[in-house]
């Protein structure tokens, strides 16, 4: 099969793209490889994946020259991956996720409005649900109070890819991400920059008393579950891939302290807007037509995250 990706680069790329790889397909992916985070990791992501096999071409989605290339590629599937991250970068930047999320993900689905016969796989986020008071979250949930714009971003994807559905007949089929973490992950997120403060001896800064809680969904699981999808396109729809176990801040501290045999320093601050209390999956739809049950437990996964950490920083740690 055929798989070409958006932002190959990126953590959840990276990581479908070895495995389609390994699996032996055939895959074409682009990447901008934008500042956001480290870019020397993002090149390390993509050396990997070249040694694979990968066919790479630098482009941003924001311009038609990646298009180009995938309809030249002629793909099976069109993998969308690329977008801005981060729920609190939207309040700094909102024209970056403008550019990338909305205006982006149009000329993805006018590509595809040509090729209607390869389906869409597209990545959306938990972030659609806000503040859900009834929990765990079903697809089928009211979606309509984003508490940041990245959430408006996302959940405006997923009503721009219905609206093509009905109108050209593509076929689309979105995931809605939860707290996705491991090997070569973000270094913006939680689990990243608290590892990175914990082994500076820097106070941890753990925001609405350590108490929020989070659906952390180890990255294997994750491409089990776009894995998943693949193999069952063409879907049209919306799907949960999470872990429908949450665990919250402090529980997630505690793993990095197990880790390392210490306690860590923590800081109670003011959480930024656009954070939500609660991210809880519902796994009833994904089961039923994905078979998708994730396997990692939060301690698992954490402890395969703080291996490579260890490795990839080559780490010299003393702890008393």
């Amino acid at each position: 099969m055929k798989i070409f990706i958006t932002g190959v680069a990126g953590f959840i790329g990276f990581h479908t793209a070895r495995r389609l790889l390994e699996d032996g397909h055939k895959v074409m992916g682009i990447d901008n490889l934008n500042d956001y985070y480290d870019v020397n990791l993002k090149k390390e992501r993509l050396s990997l994946l070249k040694k694979l096999g990968l066919e790479f071409e630098k482009g941003d989605i924001c311009h038609q020259g990646p298009f180009l290339s995938a309809t030249l590629f002629k793909p099976d599937i069109f993998l969308h991956l690329a977008a801005q991250a981060g729920v609190r970068y939207a309040s700094i930047n909102p024209k970056a996720y403008v550019d990338s999320n909305l205006n982006g993900f149009f000329n993805v689905l006018e590509w595809i409005r040509f090729y209607p016969h390869i389906p869409l796989i597209y990545a959306s986020s938990s972030s659609v649900y806000g503040n859900q008071t009834e929990a765990p979250f079903e697809e089928s949930a009211k979606a309509d109070e984003p508490e940041s714009f990245y959430a408006a971003t996302k959940r405006a994807n997923e009503l721009m890819a219905y609206s093509y559905h009905q109108s050209f007949g593509i076929k689309s089929c979105g995931l809605r991400f939860f707290t996705v973490y491991g090997p070569y992950g973000r270094p913006d997120m939680a689990y990243y920059s608290f590892t990175q403060d914990f082994l500076a001896g820097r106070p941890l800064k753990v925001y609405h008393e350590g108490k929020a809680l989070r659906d952390f969904t180890y990255i294997d699981d994750i491409v089990e579950g776009i894995v998943s999808v693949i193999n069952r396109a063409p879907l049209q729809g919306i799907y949960n891939l999470g872990s429908s176990d949450p665990y919250s801040t402090l529980e997630l501290i505690g793993c990095i302290e197990d880790y390392f045999g210490k306690k860590a320093l923590i800081e109670f601050v003011q959480g930024p807007k656009g954070d939500v209390d609660k991210t809880y999956a519902c796994l009833t739809h994904s089961f039923n037509d994905l078979e998708f049950k994730p396997k990692t437990s939060l301690k698992e996964g954490m402890r395969s995250f703080l291996d490579w950490y260890s490795s990839y920083h080559k780490l010299q740690v003393q702890l008393n």
